[in-house]
């Protein structure tokens, strides 16, 4: 029996040491992002990067991450209040609810690449809607009965912190299980680079023309989405979409273009309602599409191993020349039909 290399389990520790440090200080670092473009207290916002980065961490490295996620969701809550306590039910809120996601996916059998439509109706329902009621419920609760927040805007409060979390899973969580499987296009390179940055920044720019606009132009957005969905699939999507989303959230923050006049509520109700279309279409739709290539792609390998084998069978006789077909039309003549006789034959 051979022994292990010397140090092997040192080296594994440091690996699992260092993805535990990334994690907290991405958790922490899109935290603060988040906490940009707050809406309730200073800490409730309509897009909560952080779930979205947990989320991933659990599905791609074990729920071990799990103190990662706790820590960060800690240290981002400590300086926001209101006492200790508070802050531990929050963290604790914010660590439980990716978990419940991340075991709620595997036991619909989710795949991290998202190449099937089963995949994003799960993390959408699954992963965001579904499990992101569980920090949004701790965490607006823990406020009210602190005394931090009034007991009569706790549906409001809720309605923003789920949405928060539930955003950033969908536009979080995608982008970064696209990023690690992408690859270099095929073809003209520079072409498509080219292609890239023009769908992101005309979905940067029609967003920012429609959230400063008084007429409703919105739905713009849209057809960019659709175009990065059918040419790059998710990993084009996936940006457009945040994009799209960062800019609405700003303009909804300042109360420009369709969010102005706009009470809370009504803010969040039209705030959201674009981001989870947006979220949705770049999402599914890709998702969709990739399904279809995959399909494809299988097909024509089917059809490839098809002619090979009968390649083989006749090595002597070209695919292409087919034997005669019989003519079905018995001859005829001015009688009727003939008789072959065996001179004919």
């Amino acid at each position: 029996m051979t022994a292990a290399p010397p140090g092997t389990p040192l080296r594994r520790y440091g690996a699992e040491g260092l993805r535990l440090v990334a994690v907290t200080a991405a958790y922490y670092g899109s935290a603060e992002l988040g906490l940009e473009q707050e809406l309730v207290r200073g800490q409730v916002t309509p897009f909560w990067p952080p779930t979205g980065i947990a989320l991933v961490a659990l599905m791609l490295w074990g729920l071990r991450m799990w103190p990662a996620v706790a820590v960060g969701a800690f240290v981002v809550n400590v300086t926001l209040g209101p006492s200790i306590l508070p802050v531990l039910a929050i963290a604790a809120g914010n660590t439980i609810a990716p978990i419940c996601a991340c075991l709620l996916l595997r036991r619909a059998g989710f795949r991290p690449a998202l190449d099937r439509l089963q995949d994003a109706l799960a993390l959408v329902f699954l992963g965001a809607l579904g499990g992101m009621v569980i920090s949004a419920t701790i965490g607006t609760g823990v406020l009210v009965a602190a005394g931090a927040l009034p007991a009569g805007e706790f549906w409001a409060t809720w309605s923003v912190w789920w949405t928060g979390d539930a955003m950033g899973v969908l536009f979080i969580a995608p982008l970064l299980l696209a990023a690690r499987s992408a690859r270099l296009p095929r073809g003209s390179p520079v072409l498509r680079g080219a292609e890239a940055l023009l769908l992101l920044g005309g979905t940067a720019t029609i967003t920012l023309v429609a959230t400063h606009s008084s007429v409703d132009l919105l739905f713009l957005v849209v057809p960019f989405l659709i175009w990065a969905a059918f040419r790059f699939q998710l990993l084009g999507a996936a940006p457009c979409a945040l994009t799209a989303s960062i800019v609405a959230i700003t303009a909804g923050a300042v109360g420009s273009g369709p969010f102005a006049g706009q009470d809370l509520l009504g803010k969040m109700v039209i705030l959201q309602a674009f981001n989870g279309t947006v979220a949705l279409t770049a999402l599914l739709l890709s998702a969709v599409i990739t399904e279809r290539n995959q399909t494809l792609q299988a097909l024509q390998e089917a059809c490839d191993d098809l002619t090979e084998a009968l390649t083989q069978l006749a090595p002597d006789r070209p695919l292409t020349t087919l034997p005669p077909r019989p003519d079905p039309t018995p001859a005829r003549t001015n009688g009727g039909p003939t008789h072959r006789t065996s001179d004919d034959a």
